[in-house]
């Protein structure tokens, strides 16, 4: 992330590092399918449709590189174009749940050309009408409940539709140092970034920010002004407009809010990194090169962001001015959530000297970051699954378990591998394998457990358990390399 290229400047930002879903089904007429040469022809269009639609969206793309002060005025016909909306369809989950539509990928599946020619030519007219979206609960980590939105598959197709072409013109303008919901970006080149930058940087103090509220908080008048910073299309602002306004079904009631975006959409993501591009990537990079004496670095991930400094002074300056800056758009820092501690390279050795004891720690993306040192005594990063994840995810284990109590062997068997092997694709960064091996102990504890309570006699061998247990739950496994080979730039 973070080589120094110039002297003068400080800020330093990190450098960039589908599958392709089955086709529908050909039309069937009578109970029998398509003759194969028809479907041969059939899958001939529909490949150099989506090739035409790529090319299209690169020229989008290459344009919008070239003049970065260029506002795009007719967009609208790559959205409601066929090719892009199958395309759309073809990219949606086909397991999701459904709106208050209640369509499923499977049900809108059939007659499918014609559903999407109807859709199109809603689009063009200017007839189509955004639905509300359903509010469901979700668990967090903490007990408290993340509310997120269902969108009905129709909105969801012209949402991931209008995405793509917004994306080939924002990625353009998008920092470096911005990782969250982006293409080709995602959360461990984050962690790799911030790695780097706290063990080759002069970084001695961490900011660690959350945004409260963030999603239910953007304020929609702004972000309008900011997405006709580049999009002069006025039907794809209209769009836009239509989903933000299109309220929220909770409880068999329709509420309409004046501030915020569902989150749950396809659009939501990409709204909420217009917003702080606009908010505060430009700023951060303007603060730094022009206040900060001495050097910075900053990973952005969706609302969540990490600064370093290289003095407390300049991390002191920055909390406060920051501070204003999101008042002025109607946000505010996490109370609980944000905090500037002193971390790095001399962290331990600067606090032992005043008595103060090990440096403190602070969590990125599912880590505890440490300050620590290798066996040969150098500075190192250490990076540990954070406890009240890991606790919280073994009790929702445990809760399934429960429902699963009667199923055989082998289909819970399954169910865990499957469940434990994506807990070590996250996960399984180097120095984390102490707690990748807690995370295994404690899930053949509880399912040794559920296995004790479908049992008449109350009890299970251990020998058998062993053999279950290396049967269906694989070794801890690290996944990621060390992120010493990443790349870093200063601008």
């Amino acid at each position: 992330m973070m080589n120094s290229c110039r002297e003068s400047d400080r800020l330093i930002v990190p450098k960039k590092s589908s599958n392709k879903p089955d086709k529908v089904g050909a039309e069937r007429m009578e109970g029998r399918s398509l003759p194969e040469e028809n479907k041969k022809q059939q899958n001939i269009r529909r490949t150099q449709g989506r090739e035409s639609m790529l090319s299209k969206l690169q020229l989008i793309h290459q344009k919008a590189k070239a003049d970065k002060t260029i506002k795009f005025t007719a967009l609208m016909h790559h959205i409601y174009n066929i090719d892009m909306l199958r395309w759309s369809y073809l990219e949606i989950k086909r397991k999701a749940a459904p709106g208050v539509d209640n369509e499923t990928w499977s049900s809108y599946g059939k007659d499918l050309e014609t559903k999407l020619q109807d859709l199109s030519d809603r689009l063009k007219r200017g007839a189509y009408r955004a639905k509300p979206v359903r509010r469901v609960y979700i668990p967090k980590t903490d007990g408290k409940l993340r509310p997120l939105g269902v969108t009905a598959l129709e909105d969801k197709i012209v949402q991931r539709a209008t995405v793509a072409v917004l994306n080939t013109i924002y990625e353009v303008d998008f920092k470096e140092f911005s990782y969250g919901f982006r293409p080709k970006h995602s959360q461990h080149q984050a962690l790799d970034s911030l790695y780097i930058g706290l063990t080759t940087k002069k970084v001695n103090y961490v900011f660690d920010a959350d945004i409260r509220d963030f999603f239910n908080k953007i304020n929609r008048e702004w972000l309008v002004k900011m997405i006709e910073h580049r999009i002069a299309d006025k039907r794809v602002v209209h769009l836009i407009q239509k989903w933000l306004n299109a309220g929220i079904l909770e409880e068999g009631k329709i509420i309409y809010n004046e501030q915020g975006t569902p989150q749950g959409g396809s659009g939501s993501p990409l709204f909420a990194n217009v917003f702080l591009h606009y908010v505060y990537d430009l700023w951060i990079q303007q603060w730094g090169k022009l206040k900060a004496r001495g050097e910075m670095i900053v990973v952005r991930f969706a609302d969540d962001t990490v600064v370093g400094f290289q003095y407390e002074s300049d991390a002191k300056q920055f909390q406060k001015e920051l501070k204003d800056r999101l008042l002025k758009f109607g946000l505010e820092l996490h109370p609980d959530k944000t905090r500037l501690i002193e971390f790095g390279r001399f962290a331990e050795e600067n606090r032992n000297k005043r008595g103060e004891g090990k440096p403190e720690t602070f969590t990125f993306l599912g880590f505890t970051h440490i300050c620590g040192k290798t066996k040969k005594g150098r500075f190192a990063i250490f990076r540990r699954t954070i406890k009240k994840r890991m606790h919280a995810k073994v009790k929702e284990i445990k809760d399934e378990l429960k429902r699963r109590m009667h199923d055989s062997i082998r289909d819970v068997g399954l169910w865990l591998k499957a469940v434990v092997t994506g807990h070590y694709r996250y996960y399984g960064v180097p120095g984390n394998k102490q707690a990748l091996d807690d995370f295994r102990y404690l899930i053949s504890q509880r399912w040794m457990q559920s296995l004790k309570r479908r049992g008449q006699k109350g009890r299970i061998k251990w020998d058998k358990m062993t053999k279950l247990i290396d049967r269906w739950l694989p070794l801890p496994q690290i996944c990621h390399k060390y992120p010493n080979e990443r790349i870093g730039v200063i601008i």
